[in-house]
């Protein structure tokens, strides 16, 4: 699982890391660097799968650039930035750092990719490099795939394989890091609800896209006691919402083929009187938040759930549930998650105990980079939170105030 990534040179950031928990809460005014770190974790998703750098960044016919394209991914006036990752080890006492430098000069080409192992002891930790690349190392009809993504598909030259692997006892170990390092970057899922995306008629599906379309077929294909689980939860949970008194909810196929599947639920306005409806009248926040859960419910152990503006859409009354929500079956599905917010209602849900795990994005007075900043780590919070809540206090502007000073 990701434990951090770190920026240098990406968009906005000069230098920055970010830290992964169970549940981390990324806040911060807009233009502050949130997304720009959310798409960090995009591009290196991305390039994990297998696609060629210049694509990861710029697209293509089935893939949305990022924001920006080319020009953009490297802090002006750079032209290449590193993304670093650290994942965590197969063994105890152990994490696997991965790292990718990107030159972004007219085209973008791998300048330096490393994949270290680091022990830690009772003295200091233990760097073994499993192996390091260069650019004189890659072969010159090279389709700019990541190393990382070569070795691990047996797509890499003996040249390559030669130049790049130190010593031969390394082979198991690098085998063994790059897996850990794919299978925690493919894992993650960048999910953006849209919910008249989500009202039509969907094909049967294994995994919830990133937009949440084919919500309605991935219920429809879960196996039927885990539907009939899933559908339980999301029931449970939607009998808690303000927006109508919703008392079912479930999937299940249409047409004569059973290949297409629509979203249903049952709604009580008056006590005893049951009205079915589906998908098309459900209201924006209802379908965002089923998206939301589903996919807690749905992703394999040991994934990165990432959403932007986590509230959007949903009452005031109900973010404490949305919350718990996400603390309760991130918990008991070991998902971990990064959420994005900067509503007020929100933030003041968060209790004591999420305070280690909330982080600033903000930008540096003088150098205008945006920076990351742990709540715990700012000094005079106590005095900060003395004159109101943590929501009251960042939408008055005064936590973003205090860090213009020296923290």
């Amino acid at each position: 699982m990701l434990k951090e990534i770190r920026f240098q040179n990406w968009k906005s950031f000069k230098q920055a890391t970010l830290y992964i928990d169970q549940l981390t809460v990324l806040i911060g005014t807009n233009a502050s660097g949130k997304s720009n770190a959310v798409e960090a974790l995009a591009f290196l998703r991305r390039v994990a799968s297998g696609k060629n750098i210049q694509t990861a960044l710029v697209g293509d016919s089935s893939l949305p650039a990022l924001r920006g394209g080319l020009e953009w991914t490297a802090r002006k006036p750079e032209n290449q930035f590193t993304l670093a990752v650290l994942v965590e080890g197969l063994q105890k006492n152990s994490d696997y750092l991965y790292s990718l430098t990107i030159r972004t000069h007219h085209v973008a080409k791998i300048e330096a990719e490393s994949l270290t192992c680091i022990q830690y002891d009772e003295l200091e930790p233990e760097h073994h490099i499993l192996f390091k690349t260069h650019p004189q190392s890659r072969d010159e009809d090279s389709s700019d795939l990541t190393y990382l993504f070569k070795v691990i598909y047996g797509m890499a030259s003996e040249r390559e394989q030669l130049e790049n692997i130190s010593t031969v006892s390394n082979v198991k170990a690098m085998m063994d890091g790059a897996k850990a390092v794919i299978l925690s970057l493919e894992n993650i899922l960048i999910l953006e609800p849209i919910p008249d995306k989500m009202r039509t008629y969907t094909p049967l599906s294994t995994q919830l896209n990133h937009d949440a379309q084919n919500l309605a077929g991935v219920l429809a294909a879960l196996p039927n006691p885990q539907k009939r689980e899933i559908e339980k939860i999301l029931s449970t949970y939607a009998k808690q919402l303000p927006e109508r008194e919703l008392r079912r909810v479930w999937a299940e196929t249409v047409g004569r083929l059973n290949s297409d599947a629509m979203l249903y639920c049952e709604e009580e306005w008056v006590e005893g009187e049951i009205t079915l409806i589906d998908a098309r009248t459900m209201s924006e926040g209802t379908l965002r938040f089923l998206a939301i859960v589903t996919a807690l419910l749905t992703r394999p152990e040991g994934s990165q759930l990432v959403i932007e503006e986590v509230d959007t859409g949903l009452h005031p009354s109900r973010i404490g549930l949305l919350l718990e929500i996400l603390k309760k079956q991130g918990e008991q599905r070991k998902i971990d998650i990064l959420i994005t917010t900067h509503n007020p209602a929100l933030l003041d849900n968060l209790g004591p105990e999420m305070v280690p795990y909330v982080e600033v994005a903000h930008r540096d007075s003088e150098t205008g980079a945006s920076q990351l900043t742990l709540l715990e780590d700012i000094s005079h919070l106590p005095k900060l939170l003395a004159s109101g809540t943590l929501g009251k206090i960042t939408m008055q502007g005064k936590l973003e105030k205090s860090l213009k000073t020296v923290l």
